[in-house]
């Protein structure tokens, strides 16, 4: 005994070892948890996916807001703007009289009262020389280009020195510009430019038709009333954008879930098939899936949606589905057959074989369970490939037509005004990229998970 230690070579008793070498046994799916929980972009893309959903089912039970509705006081309105209204009589017509337009004042082209979305009213010095004047407005400042905007108003009368504007008033800065005239077409250089803020206003019957006013409250000329709340504002024909959102959202993800596990399925069926089978059978199945690898998705949406009838102008949701399906099914069969000549070569199978077990038991019980993690990594990564499809489909005008919102429809309306309301372009695509990314990370993260040899690794 070196150094007076002591040793016992006893032997353990059976409890002993059992205690000593005891671990809590996990499943291949439970193991597969832990590791995607120990992930943490897959972790919080699932949480954000799982938001989404929310977001989409219950979403419109909370803002019961119909998509279609307008609000016309609220057009191309950003969220968190200003929505107060001063309540204002209601509109009477403009003679224009002189004692108003102050003819020969020596001010030019000048405001004639409050400018306000009812109305507004210009007057002008009139001037000798010329037969006519022109009136154009313009919501941008004119520069040396001369762009003066729209012509509102055209008069061959030198004597017509005023004009009154009702053409969907919006809050905000207008400019207008007179022209006079020399004759029916030659404008002259004697132009006069005025900025005018326009004020947002309402009546009292107005605010009772909308239901802006409460049953005891009493408002009248001279007071504040808010206009109907839009939370994330409202495009450019005065409709809620959350409400488009969500509604944009069942589309977009009906097409964008319900088409992979269609054309995923069919492919793990041809892939599993032709993998099994093997020989010329498998040979000739996966010549077929390489045909339909070279056939050109886009031409075949076209001649689909003429196959279906669908006409210009018109949501081709069908066609678009049709054409997913027929056409993306190829990469899922070329993996799951991979998968399966793999499998298939393994002792488990062989003693499965030796015992008696049936091609339909082999196929059902050992070679597609073992094909569930891959197929499931593929349908991750398929879901935003098939959102990204709808939305560029969408976007140039081959998908989801308006009036029914989709993500990609809701984009191609917004790009129109992003220069003046970014908003309408900003929050379908902030969606379908958040989207997109979050599918795209989990199914990385599930990827890394599912695969048995990172298991034996650590």
């Amino acid at each position: 005994m070196p150094n007076g230690h002591a040793y016992d070579f006893s032997p353990l008793r059976r409890t002993e070892i059992s205690q000593s070498q005891s671990r809590p046994s996990l499943s291949y799916w439970q193991d597969a948890w832990i590791r995607l929980k120990a992930n943490t972009r897959a972790l919080i893309s699932l949480y954000l996916l799982i938001g989404l959903l929310i977001f989409t089912l219950f979403g419109p039970l909370l803002w019961n807001i119909d998509p279609a509705a307008q609000d016309l006081d609220q057009i191309s309105r950003p969220p968190g703007e200003d929505r107060r209204a001063l309540i204002v009589p209601e509109y009477s017509p403009w003679t224009g009289s002189a004692s108003d337009l102050e003819v020969g004042s020596g001010q030019g082209l000048r405001l004639i009262g409050e400018a306000t979305t009812q109305s507004i009213r210009l007057g002008w010095d009139p001037t000798d020389t010329v037969t006519g004047y022109r009136v154009y407005r313009n919501i941008y400042p004119i520069g040396q280009e001369r762009a003066y905007g729209i012509p509102r108003a055209e008069f061959f009368d030198s004597r017509i020195v005023n004009f009154e504007d009702r053409l969907d008033l919006k809050e905000g800065i207008y400019y207008f510009t007179v022209v006079p005239m020399k004759g029916k077409e030659q404008l002259l250089d004697l132009t006069e430019t005025l900025a005018v803020e326009v004020k947002r206003v309402t009546t009292v019957r107005e605010a009772n038709q909308k239901g802006l006013i409460g049953l005891t409250e009493e408002l009248g000329v001279g007071d504040f009333i808010d206009l109907a709340f839009h939370p994330l504002g409202t495009d450019y024909l005065g409709r809620d954008m959350l409400a488009r959102l969500m509604a944009g959202a069942r589309v977009s993800l009906f097409i964008g879930i319900g088409a992979p596990l269609f054309f995923v399925t069919f492919g793990i069926l041809f892939g599993a098939t032709a993998g099994f089978l093997g020989g010329k059978t498998d040979q000739v199945m996966m010549r077929f899936a390489d045909f339909i690898v070279a056939l050109p998705f886009l031409l075949f949406m076209i001649l689909f949606k003429i196959a279906f009838g669908i006409g210009p102008g018109e949501s081709g949701i069908g066609p678009m589905l049709v054409a997913l399906v027929v056409l993306m099914w190829p990469a899922t069969a070329r993996l799951v057959r991979g998968q399966i000549l793999q499998i298939r070569e393994q002792g488990y199978i062989s003693a499965s074989q030796l015992l008696g077990g049936k091609t339909l038991y082999l196929i059902l019980r050992h070679m597609l369970p073992n094909t569930l993690g891959v197929v499931l990594v593929t349908l991750t990564f398929a879901i935003p490939s098939a959102i990204f499809t709808e939305a560029f489909l969408s976007f140039i005008g081959m998908g989801v037509a308006p009036p029914t919102p989709s993500w990609g429809s809701m984009s191609n309306e917004g790009i129109k005004t992003m220069l003046t309301t970014p908003h309408e372009l900003i929050f379908p695509a902030v969606l379908i990229s958040v989207t997109v990314l979050a599918f795209n990370l989990l199914g990385d993260g599930l990827r890394d998970a599912l695969d048995a040899r990172m298991r034996n690794q650590e």
